[in-house]
């Protein structure tokens, strides 16, 4: 079995640890930038009288045409830009990988930023170019990526705006300058729009090469799945010949049909995450031996003191509160704990297991 598995198996997938996600049975859950809050009792009730009308036995929508006219009015998408609908922004990233790919080709990006960045050129044969961020504010050094872009001819630039790890948002004028020099495509990531106010959807078709990405999941419906690309028509068409038939399913786009139709509802639970960011901001700036980071995001990042992080890590964990242990992950996420805005009685919960740590 191993030696066919070791012919029939690429080199680069055997030397792979596949994507860990930590169980998080009785903790309090601030490791995967959810939105903590769940529906209202009335609202849940009227979402399943919606499920009722569901038929099962029938193949969903090809194109999800009802969820896609709902995004484009709940997010303003532009009326001349072509609208795909991805399982989560991770099928999007796959499909977009999958397109341009072909032995030699590169994908771009910055490090630290998304992971699946990094794997999904490597599960499509791509070669990853990763871009480091300056050390002391994880902005971008533009110098050090123009002359990236420009030695490796990337067919492909992925850029989270705002950034995942570090929760910054970067320079929109060195995003201009990236997307006029690019020989390629360029994606924004715009996973955490709900929690900033810079968005360049509005922007989309002033260059010929600019897609924006997006997804509901940080909005409060992670797990329904659904990401959705915005972009110009052509480069849609070719990119919508990768996805896999009926890859957004019928509850999906069902549910998160109904929940754009009650935004607000969401848009109230954004804005108490934003208050609870900035509260808990204050709360990480006041205590000694750690450094929080600056945040548009529903995270933040903070770096504990040298060689502690995973001592406080598991420390936090036995208080019953999992975050993300980022340390040893990438250079410059070295000592680095990444913890998800929760409600504010789970944030009271972690700042004081932190000061108990601290």
């Amino acid at each position: 079995m191993s030696k066919l598995i070791e012919r029939l198996i690429r080199s680069e997938i055997r030397d792979l640890d596949a994507y860990q996600i930590p169980d998080a049975a009785g903790l309090i859950k601030l490791d995967a930038m959810e939105n903590p809050y769940t529906w209202p009792e009335g609202l849940r009730r009227e979402w399943l009288e919606a499920l009722q009308a569901v038929h099962l036995n029938r193949y969903p929508n090809p194109w999800g045409d009802e969820l896609r006219a709902a995004l484009r009015a709940s997010m303003g998408i532009p009326d001349a830009m072509g609208l795909l609908l991805g399982n989560g922004s991770d099928e999007l990233i796959q499909m977009l990988a999958l397109a341009v790919a072909r032995p030699g080709r590169r994908m771009l990006s910055l490090d630290p930023g998304f992971v699946m960045y990094r794997m999904i050129a490597l599960f499509t044969g791509m070669e990853y170019v990763g871009v480091p961020l300056r050390t002391e504010d994880f902005s971008i050094d533009l110098l050090a990526l123009l002359a990236a872009m420009e030695r490796e001819q990337p067919a492909i630039v992925f850029i989270a705006y705002p950034n995942n790890p570090t929760g910054n948002l970067f320079d929109a004028d060195a995003i201009v300058r990236i997307i006029e020099a690019a020989p390629g495509l360029v994606v924004l990531d715009e996973a955490y729009a709900p929690f900033t106010d810079r968005s360049f959807l509005p922007r989309l078709g002033d260059w010929p090469n600019l897609l924006v990405m997006r997804t509901l999941s940080k909005m409060g419906l992670a797990g329904l799945r659904l990401g959705y690309l915005a972009g110009p028509n052509d480069w849609l068409a070719e990119i919508d010949k990768t996805r896999l038939p009926y890859n957004i399913n019928v509850l999906t786009q069902v549910s998160a049909t109904f929940a754009l139709d009650h935004r607000e509802i969401f848009n109230e639970q954004t804005q108490q995450i934003r208050a609870e960011r900035s509260r808990l901001f204050a709360a990480l700036s006041g205590l000694d031996s750690v450094c929080p980071y600056p945040s548009e995001t529903n995270f933040i990042l903070l770096r504990a003191p040298a060689g502690q992080a995973g001592e406080r890590f598991e420390s936090l964990k036995r208080s019953g509160v999992l975050v993300k242990n980022l340390d040893g992950t990438q250079p410059l996420l070295e000592d680095c704990l990444r913890v998800t805005v929760g409600r504010p009685e789970e944030n009271d919960i972690f700042l004081a297991a932190l000061a108990s740590v601290l």
